[in-house]
């Protein structure tokens, strides 16, 4: 009788990879009414480093504008090292994709948040993000390419 390999999810580290702040119209910006328009991107990428060790990077970048002017440019690739073991290749690209995310986004929110304010505009409180519905698209695209790739 063979059993299922025990599966195992550690958070080794949680860090912030790099930072970046801009807001090249200041300080004319504050003078102007505040009616901004944010953009908000996101990466997710991810590499092993060891056997059953990967490294995850949540990249963030929110763009706000108001009219034709960047208000601020905020990017936080926050990042974390974690173990994952006892999962096959779709149970891990789903981990990698969905679960070491979801763990990573909040610090990244916080941080995005953090700077904003400092940078003397209103705070900025980034949606929760579904990580679920993105790999399930992600999912669907690579799929539909490999369909057409076929054809």
């Amino acid at each position: 009788m063979s059993e299922a390999p025990q599966q195992s999810f550690v958070i080794q580290k949680v860090y912030t990879k790099d930072i970046s702040f801009e807001s090249p119209n200041a300080p004319a910006i504050f003078t102007s009414e505040f009616q901004p328009r944010l953009n908000m991107d996101l990466n997710v990428e991810s590499k092993q480093l060891e056997d059953d060790v990967y490294h995850v990077v949540v990249r963030v970048t929110a763009t706000t504008k108001v009219e034709d002017n960047t208000a601020f440019l905020c990017e936080v690739e926050q990042a974390g090292i974690f173990t994952l073991s006892g999962f096959n290749d779709n149970e891990l690209a789903y981990m990698l994709g969905v679960q070491c995310p979801t763990v990573l986004f909040p610090y990244a929110r916080e941080t995005v948040s953090d700077l904003v304010t400092r940078g003397g505009f209103p705070q900025l409180l980034l949606e929760p993000v579904n990580f679920e519905a993105m790999y399930a698209e992600h999912v669907k695209n690579v799929q539909a390419q490999a369909e057409q790739n076929k054809q």
